[in-house]
């Protein structure tokens, strides 16, 4: 990777975190437009007698907000959704809510100091700058902005956790429209099963079973996301993951994503086995195609995909069995990718599949230690 490549996963974090900084810089500058609207001609606080200046006070703001904002999104992306991952929708706003606020009092003072040695050529622990922060502090004025970023922070830690809950995008393509009238795409899916999942339930029982498959979800997020996949379904069991079709021949990206996988559980292996008694295994079903994308639903909406190289793939994945092996993928897709110092390629043979006329040349594949 080149200097200045940035990974898949780092390029998801600077998505995510963006918006953070631009809804605060976006905040802070309504907020100092309300109070010059409020404050008219005066150049003081009515409150507190402080110097005011409206280009100081836009521009302190609007940079000062947007700096918090990017500083509390890069906590959030980075640490405290993993750290609160197991608490409930509401908890999760309610208490990082808290930890913010406290972030940004203390960030406020910070700024006010500053703002006041500025405004009054003085540094900043001079008596008179620390009167003027301090009566700003006791003054509702303060108390007001913190109101106003308390909302502002709900507001963005929900759109965050929907974004979250809804997948990776599908909140931003719902904003702008990107698939209110159907359009066609080439993609390719892995349809990714776990093996003997009827037996581990019933081995298990269903609270576990469902502990287990929460586990194994999480652990297969991180290579998908480091190979510029999208989680495009849960389906009991099995993981439908998608990728546009550049990036995922890309680098084999999804390809490399299979075994990834596959040396991710190997590494975790010991949890497993401690908490479970068994370390999960599973097959996977490669094709690629064209497909058709576009919002359905009326009272529950959804972003779907609809097209032959679906059922197509599910079914690829669905005879992994019956040769034996855990990975098979269509010929229409190796062809695209260069696997040659990479990979092993066996060929199956031209393979009838359930519900379709023609034949489907499938081969599977081994990487190369």
């Amino acid at each position: 990777m080149s200097l200045f490549q940035i990974s898949p996963k780092n390029r998801r974090n600077i998505y995510k975190i963006l918006p953070f900084g631009l809804f605060r810089a976006a905040s802070g500058m309504i907020y100092s437009l309300l109070e010059k609207g409020l404050l008219g001609d005066l150049d003081y606080y009515p409150s507190t007698g402080n110097s005011y200046e409206f280009t100081n006070s836009i521009f302190y703001t609007t940079i000062g907000s947007s700096i918090m904002g990017l500083i509390l999104g890069s906590g959030e992306i980075l640490f405290l959704s993993k750290y609160f991952s197991q608490r409930s929708f509401g908890a999760k706003i309610v208490i990082k809510t808290v930890l913010y606020l406290i972030s940004i009092c203390l960030f406020l003072i910070t700024i006010s100091f500053i703002l006041n040695s500025s405004i009054l050529d003085l540094p900043f622990y001079d008596p008179v700058v620390v009167n003027s922060a301090f009566s700003f502090f006791s003054d509702f004025v303060f108390w007001s902005i913190i109101i106003y970023m308390g909302a502002i922070i709900n507001v963005t830690l929900f759109i965050s956790e929907v974004s979250d809950n809804l997948g990776q995008g599908i909140l931003m393509n719902f904003l702008v429209g990107k698939y209110h009238k159907p359009k066609e795409e080439e993609r390719i899916f892995m349809f990714l099963d776990m093996k003997s999942s009827t037996t581990i339930a019933e081995k298990l029982g269903h609270v576990a079973y469902y502990k287990l498959l929460n586990e194994y979800y999480a652990d297969i997020t991180e290579a998908v996301v480091q190979t510029s996949g999208e989680i495009y379904q849960y389906v009991g069991d099995e993981v439908v993951v998608s990728w546009q079709f550049k990036p995922g021949v890309k680098n084999n990206n999804c390809l490399r994503c299979f075994f990834l996988i596959k040396q991710m559980f190997q590494t975790v292996s010991e949890k497993y086995i401690k908490e479970f008694g068994l370390v999960p295994g599973f097959k996977a079903g490669f094709h690629c195609g064209k497909v058709t994308a576009g919002e359905i639903g009326v009272v529950k909406k959804e972003i779907i995909f609809t097209g032959d190289v679906l059922n197509t793939t599910a079914r690829i994945q669905s005879i992994c069995n019956s040769y034996g092996v855990d990975i098979l993928v269509s010929d229409d897709l190796l062809v695209k990718l260069e696997t040659a110092d990479e990979y092993a390629i066996t060929e199956v043979g031209e393979c009838d599949l359930r519900g379709k006329n023609n034949q489907i040349k499938i081969q599977t594949v081994e990487k190369i230690s």
